[in-house]
């Protein structure tokens, strides 16, 4: 039967959509299958023929010739099948065309149906391999709803076809930020889902990578790779702490960051919104590594644990509270960047606590 309508809106969703009308027509096909053996149990196999060039579809039951028919539906007997041809032997299969008035029902009760459905999965099909590319990459999106009731805004990423819409959970936001309708924002890309209902593009403004993508955008010697962002610590907000490294003796990877009078670095912190950030020089000797973390506050000494990844650290006794920080974030951020659990005493703490142990190794002395 002609089916102009339906090869018309094919060609459309190509053109339109970039849409693939040989998967579209795929789609089709199964349904239009699955609609006939629905109506008519017993059937077990059935063709569709496309034939683009006259825009023409046609259905066909296909029954399998054998000796003795249990399933009319779905065999027929060799007798019968040589009355239709000659040729015809045991096992072939013959098909015998379905009544154009009810190929035509089925039509127009799924085809379009199904061009929605399919149009619904090939988008999210689309959106899936466009934005998984960009996974761990900074996008700009502009907020295009902020839910009242949860806090999630929904973050209109990409363009024209390739555009769709991410969702900035309460959680991934950074505390204190406000985002208005129209704000244009980056966002980083943590992971794309295939879920039931399309691709769901999950956002973040809180993650560490944001920064890290920030600084590589921002920082030529990063990009190139002479210098390494080691590792990063974030508490969103408030505060980073990020360790960097040189592969050029000639390069200061910590200046190369901050740039000519602070301005490299000055971008990013706008970008975050006065958020902090600490760069330290990262380090293979745990203590320099360890010290340098615990930057700004000086260190007089770090103590390695003889077993596991912790350590002590001595610092001025005027300096504890800065070595610890405002509810121990400075404290925490090192522990975190540097991977070991920091123990932080002031310097009196090593003077009486050495003075005891001298006194406990004296002979006679109480233990």
């Amino acid at each position: 039967m002609k089916c102009d309508e339906i090869f018309a809106a094919l060609a459309l969703l190509e053109k339109e959509r970039g849409i693939s009308k040989d998967f579209m027509m795929e789609k089709i096909v199964q349904a239009l299958s699955t609609a006939y053996k629905k109506d008519h149990p017993g059937v077990e196999n059935v063709h569709v023929e496309v034939n683009n060039a006259k825009k023409d579809l046609r259905m066909f039951v296909q029954k399998v010739v054998v000796e003795e028919v249990e399933n009319p539906q779905a065999q027929i007997s060799l007798e019968d099948a040589k009355e239709i041809s000659a040729k015809h032997d045991l096992g072939d299969v013959v098909n015998f065309p379905v009544d154009t008035v009810e190929f035509g029902r089925i039509a127009a009760g799924n085809g379009k149906q199904v061009i929605i459905q399919g149009l619904r999965e090939a988008e999210s099909g689309m959106v899936y391999d466009e934005y998984n590319s960009k996974t761990h990459e900074i996008l700009t999106g502009e907020v295009h709803r902020i839910d009242p009731r949860t806090g999630n805004v929904s973050v209109r990423i990409g363009s024209g076809t390739e555009a769709t819409d991410a969702v900035l959970a309460s959680s991934e936001q950074v505390k204190g930020e406000t985002l208005v309708e129209g704000q244009r924002v980056k966002v980083y890309l943590v992971d794309v889902r295939r879920q039931t209902r399309g691709a769901q593009v999950v956002i973040s403004r809180t993650h560490p990578g944001l920064v890290k993508r920030l600084f590589e955008l921002e920082v030529p010697e990063i990009f190139d790779g002479v210098v390494e962002i080691r590792s990063i610590a974030r508490e969103a907000g408030s505060r980073t702490k990020m360790a960097v490294w040189s592969n050029d003796p000639n390069v200061d990877p910590i200046g190369a960051c901050v740039g000519q009078h602070g301005t490299r670095v000055n971008n990013i912190v706008n970008e975050l919104h006065g958020e902090k950030i600490d760069i330290i020089k990262f380090s293979e000797t745990p203590q320099e590594y360890i010290a340098a973390a615990l930057a700004p506050a000086d260190v007089v000494e770090v103590r390695m644990a003889d077993e596991g990844k912790a350590c002590r650290v001595i610092v001025p006794d005027d300096q504890l509270s800065l070595a610890i920080g405002k509810e121990g974030q400075n404290a925490r951020l090192a522990a975190r960047l540097v991977g070991y659990k920091i123990d932080i005493k002031p310097a009196s703490f090593r003077g009486s606590a050495e003075e005891a142990a001298e006194q406990a190794a004296q002979p006679g002395a109480a233990i």
